[in-house]
């Protein structure tokens, strides 16, 4: 139980003072169990992770690999996704919400255990009126030749409760498991596992008038099913295979959902050996899914996986973007699932207030744990969480900071720099702050992150002031000096122009931008600065600093004729769903990521760009900057290359940089080893893990900033390095070589 501000409200969103929220005992128990392992119990339960770390070891190092690692272990997540309350705020394109709306929420991350939560627009909808259908009439109509129906369905003013809203990402579950079962009215469906999920199929079934027999190995949830519309049920295992047999006629049962929740392969045997020939079964708990061939192959059987409460769920544009589905084609994605089930609770098909065993107020819920972790030994089913109705619904109330450190600095020390965080992702938690903790004399003042729970924790681990949910704190601050803007790429035009107004000095992860509307603006706001601010900006292109590449230009600095370069990038495949490909969040790999090494052939060849050339892979399962080869021309003569692959295999080199000229040859492998031949000697440099000059870097802006002078980067240069990724997109696009057209700085 943690106190953070209340988040902010983004496009797309809605903001919503949380009324109810629904414990999801199986998911939650889970988490808690992985969350309390120790390093070896995390790495034994997901090696599909332990193997990611181990080939990022053997090209990054161990140091670097257990860094990353340990950045993603060590950030606390929010549990539940299923929650009611009253929208309190609206985020901007935001059409089908108002204020004063009351909904019913889901989403990993979103629906949590929080007063206040920030929820896609796509994940929630709204509560509907409890309905009652009292009579349906045929009646003469005024011309008296023909009937109309008249039908009074309702005949209440109640809404479906908070508490019964808040079952909705378990009802969108069972909903969707159900559909999946492509069960028809007579079937004989069989329910693995009776417990919140099984007793809302149970009764879904029940009302598409199927013949329901339940399965659990506690006989007080099969009475609970009995009562709801199960026809016949067993906590015997035998007893309910016999039972089956006898309801079916012998013939088996049409379809088997399952939603048990072991590790044990039981249920899906269970499931196979009631089952028909050419029968259904969905698996929705979490259970052992190794297929009894046997079984499957003599009935034919067919399996299917359930995810969540529908398409849409894991979507990044359906989630971020509001994205609708064609109705023709996706007749039931999660929120269209989510509503029919609420629709469902509305007519009194479905009930869920039976299935409530505890009631626990958020300041107690601490105690909801202890119980589904076995800490309290008391019989449970349905857990709910209740909030202060009035608490937050007044946005005078929404505290957007939060004062971490108590400590009180009365007099500035000269050479002491203040610094704030707008961010806190993987790159921060991974590399940045790790960097910044070992340098003296700096005062972690503020940092920002959307929902402040990364904020909170990040806080804490590193003596930050306080946190907020407000970037505009960290703006407004007077005593910070130094921004650090570290979140996705779509944002940092926006920040940086903000922060360089409020007169900061700013620090802004790559890219510096992602369009050519954002980089005029970003050049138009540097250079009308007062020049009594002198704020520095230092775009994080990292490699131009790392020692490798300082130690190779001073080996080629007394070549007079043009020299050639050859980076090839083992970028790795990244989803086409990725946000990084997204235009307006990410800008593409191009923009995003290859800025990277367009700045170190500017640094190395102390030249910029002037022509590019690209061509790319074209591919059903890559995205055109996936796979790019760029020719790049440089103002004083020299050449340099791109390869820029996706398809290569994880165990090679991530980045190889060869430079020719003068009758030398140098070599950087992986920032980690590097080699420089001339007149048949070779020289080697090398370390013990990967280092691309973050640490440089930080360090020599924090050292201007406290002695002043000029900036050990120009402007000039973030600006060709920006236009010329731009360049390179035009050139894919339109197929031949672009000239890089230079702007006034």
């Amino acid at each position: 139980m943690v106190d953070v501000p209340v988040p902010s409200v983004k496009r797309g969103h809605i903001l919503v003072k949380t009324m109810a929220s629904l414990v999801s005992i199986g998911t939650e128990k889970h988490m808690l169990e992985i969350a309390k392992k120790s390093l070896l119990g995390k790495a034994i339960a997901r090696p599909d992770l332990v193997r990611q770390v181990i080939n990022k070891a053997k090209t990054e190092g161990v140091m670097e690999a257990y860094r990353q690692a340990m950045g993603r272990l060590d950030m606390p997540i929010l549990l539940g996704y299923s929650s009611s309350g009253i929208v309190i705020d609206v985020g901007e394109g935001v059409l089908e919400f108002s204020v004063g709306d009351c909904v019913a929420c889901t989403g990993s991350g979103y629906a949590g255990h929080t007063e206040v939560a920030v929820v896609p627009e796509n994940l929630c909808v709204k509560i509907p009126k409890k309905t009652v259908t009292s009579y349906s009439l045929l009646v003469n109509s005024e011309d008296g030749k023909t009937e109309k129906r008249i039908t009074n369905n309702e005949s209440t003013n109640n809404y479906v409760s908070f508490e019964e809203a808040a079952f909705a990402a378990l009802g969108g579950i069972a909903l969707e498991a159900v559909r999946l079962a492509n069960v028809s009215l007579g079937e004989y469906v069989a329910v693995i596992g009776m417990g919140l999920i099984g007793q809302i199929v149970v009764q879904i079934l029940d009302s598409a008038g199927c013949h329901v027999m339940g399965f659990d190995v506690q006989k007080n949830r099969i009475d609970m099913a009995l009562k709801s519309g199960a026809e016949a049920g067993s906590f015997d295992k035998d007893e309910f295979i016999n039972l089956v047999k006898e309801v079916t006629k012998g013939n088996g049962a049409d379809a088997v959902i399952i939603f048990a929740a072991t590790k044990s392969n039981q249920p899906l045997d269970l499931a196979s050996e009631i089952s028909r020939e050419r029968a259904r079964i969905v698996a929705g708990g979490l259970i052992g899914l190794n297929v009894p061939r046997k079984e499957f192959y003599e009935k034919e059987l067919e399996l299917v996986v359930s995810r969540a409460w529908g398409p849409g769920v894991y979507d990044n544009e359906f989630l971020n973007k509001n994205f609708k589905y064609p109705y023709a084609y996706v007749r039931w994605d999660a929120k269209r699932n989510i509503e029919e089930f609420l629709n469902l609770l509305a007519k009194g098909k479905v009930r869920v207030d039976h299935l409530i065993s505890h009631r626990f107020s958020i300041e107690d819920a601490i105690e909801a744990y202890e119980i589904i972790t076995g800490k309290r030994k008391e019989k449970f089913l349905g857990i709910v969480l209740t909030y202060d109705k009035e608490r937050y619904l007044n946005k005078s109330e929404l505290v957007k900071r939060i004062n971490i450190s108590s400590k009180e600095v009365s007099v500035r020390k000269k050479d002491v720099i203040n610094i704030g965080l707008i961010g806190a992702g993987l790159f921060a938690q991974g590399t940045l702050l790790p960097i910044l903790k070992d340098i003296k004399d700096l005062r972690f003042r503020g940092i920002s992150t959307p929902t402040g729970i990364k904020a909170r924790h990040t806080a804490e681990k590193y003596g930050f002031d306080y946190i907020t949910s407000d970037y505009r704190e960290i703006l407004c601050d007077e005593e910070i000096d130094l921004v650090f803007i570290l979140t996705p790429h779509g944002s940092h035009a926006r920040f940086v122009c903000e922060a360089i107004k409020a007169g900061k000095h700013v620090f802004v992860e790559k890219p510096l931008c992602i369009n050519k509307n954002e980089l005029k603006e970003i050049i138009s706001t540097y250079n009308s600065q007062p020049t009594t601010n002198n704020c520095l900006l230092m775009v994080d292109f990292n490699r131009r600093f790392s020692p490798y590449t300082r130690w190779l230009k001073e080996k080629f600095s007394n070549v007079r004729e043009p020299i050639a370069i050859h980076c090839t990038v083992n970028a790795g495949y990244v989803p086409k769903d990725s946000w990084v490909h997204d235009s307006s969040e990410g800008g593409g790999r191009i923009i995003g990521e290859v800025c990277h090494f367009v700045d170190l052939i500017q640094y190395i060849t102390s030249a910029i760009p002037e022509r590019v050339y690209a061509e790319c892979i074209f591919s059903d399962k890559y995205k055109p900057s996936d796979n790019v080869v760029i020719t790049m021309r440089m103002s004083n003569g020299a050449i340099s290359s791109i390869s820029y692959l996706s398809s290569g295999d994880k165990a090679y080199l991530r980045e190889r940089i060869e430079v020719f000229g003068g009758g030398r040859v140098g070599v950087i492998e992986n920032f980690k080893y590097a080699y420089f031949i001339r007149g048949g000697k070779k020289k080697k440099k090398w370390g013990i893990t990967v280092d691309r000059g973050h640490k440089e870097g930080v360090e020599m802006l924090l050292k201007t900033i406290r002695n002043g002078g000029k900036f050990f980067v120009d402007f000039s240069d973030y600006v060709y390095t920006t236009l010329t990724t731009f360049a390179i997109e035009e050139s894919i696009r339109k197929g031949k070589p672009v000239e890089i057209v230079g702007v006034s700085c």
